[in-house]
């Protein structure tokens, strides 16, 4: 946020923010205007009086001024509803919560014969911190004659970004469906990312990119307020690269996404609205992709502290894959904050030890075998993940 003092700020401008400093405002006003005050003692009925009637009632005033009223006049401190009138005088509206859609991968025990999987069927993801997410197929779908594999729709059973799991979450079929045998969200199900309300950070920053694409010449920001509008898309997670990569006149936009990049089909979306609607410069041609990821093999030993049971154990390492997979961006509602992994940044694997120490008192020693990743315009992902307990 911001550390923008705004009560040191009325205090510059000479205005009293403390009962003292009202108290003495007061005498001096008084004594300007030809009285004489013959008690001014803190017992004294007058000034208890003024206290009650008056200066309590300016000091109210003056927090709710400091506090709320002068921060929620700008942009970089507003919150809540307030931002929310600032972002509207630019023409930038906060983000709604969404619905995730996708397509799961069924498949069947034989191939033989006709097989209906019925609308309402539910998937769940493998518990996350305790949570466990789930999806609904949204209309029947059949298995015809000799198909042993059917893409079935699917949409989050509530609106948020921490549906967007990664592919193999979405796994388990609480209640069975006779003749199934495996379902699972396969690499690109997504079709359209959930995503949750746009938070006050995603917005601000939206709203003052639109004061650079205000002009609406076809500048980064312009492209930035087009892309950014989608749900799933951050404003800081939209990457440009410049220098012509398909002829004059061309560049690419990457979008990071906050958890597994969704379906071409999204992307298409996001293309059609750029290129197809009118939204692009003379000559321009700007193309929209996921960001490009990386895979990469990560293996960690961990040495818990002495005393804790065979369960404790293996708790201990679930809880710690769960929180390296959210620094990887495999999942955005485990609970975990650690420090995520960027485009163009270099991810410190003393830094993820030092927080899961933070996260994890009972680690007594944790060691990772490999080296800070570097990465350039892509994202670091998990190839594989190995958790080495050593009881």
């Amino acid at each position: 946020m911001s550390d923008v003092d705004f009560k040191q700020a009325l205090m510059d401008a000479g205005i009293p923010t403390t009962e003292a400093g009202l108290r003495q405002a007061w005498e001096s006003e008084v004594a300007a205007q030809g009285s004489t005050l013959s008690n001014t003692s803190a017992y004294s009925p007058f000034w208890r009086v003024i206290t009650a009637l008056v200066t309590k009632p300016v000091l109210w005033l003056i927090t709710f001024i400091s506090g709320t009223v002068l921060p929620n006049f700008f942009v970089k401190t507003a919150t809540g509803n307030w931002l929310d009138m600032l972002a509207w005088a630019v023409n930038v509206e906060r983000k709604p919560a969404t619905k995730a859609d996708g397509m799961l991968l069924f498949t069947r025990a034989t191939a033989d014969g006709a097989l209906e999987v019925p609308a309402g069927t539910r998937v769940h993801s493998a518990a996350i911190n305790g949570r466990v997410y789930e999806v609904v197929t949204v209309a029947a779908a059949s298995f015809s004659d000799g198909q042993a594999q059917l893409q079935i729709a699917v949409r989050a059973s509530d609106a948020g970004s921490g549906f967007n799991l990664a592919p193999g979450y979405y796994a388990i079929l609480p209640e069975p469906v006779p003749g199934i045998v495996q379902v699972v969200n396969a690499d690109g199900w997504l079709t359209t990312p959930g995503a949750d309300s746009e938070p006050d950070d995603e917005l601000r920053l939206r709203t003052r990119n639109q004061f650079s694409a205000v002009n609406q010449w076809h500048t980064d920001a312009v492209y930035r307020a087009l892309i950014a509008a989608f749900p799933g898309v951050q404003p800081n997670g939209v990457y440009f690269e410049h220098g012509a990569p398909r002829g004059p006149g061309s560049a690419n936009a990457y979008v990071l996404f906050a958890a597994d990049a969704p379906a071409a089909t999204y992307l298409e979306q996001i293309n059609s609205a750029v290129m197809d609607q009118g939204n692009h410069g003379h000559g321009d041609d700007l193309l929209v992709m996921a960001m490009p990821e990386t895979l990469h093999a990560i293996a960690v030993e961990l040495w818990p502290s002495a005393n804790l049971t065979a369960a404790q154990h293996m708790a201990l390492a679930s809880d710690v894959e769960q929180f390296i997979r959210a620094a990887f961006r495999e999942n955005t509602s485990s609970g975990y904050q650690p420090t995520l992994t960027w485009p163009q940044s270099r991810f410190s694997f003393s830094r993820l030890t030092e927080e899961l120490h933070e996260q994890f008192p009972q680690l007594e020693s944790l060691r990772f075998a490999n080296e800070d990743i570097v990465s350039e315009l892509n994202i670091p992902r998990i190839g594989t993940l190995e958790v080495t307990l050593h009881a």
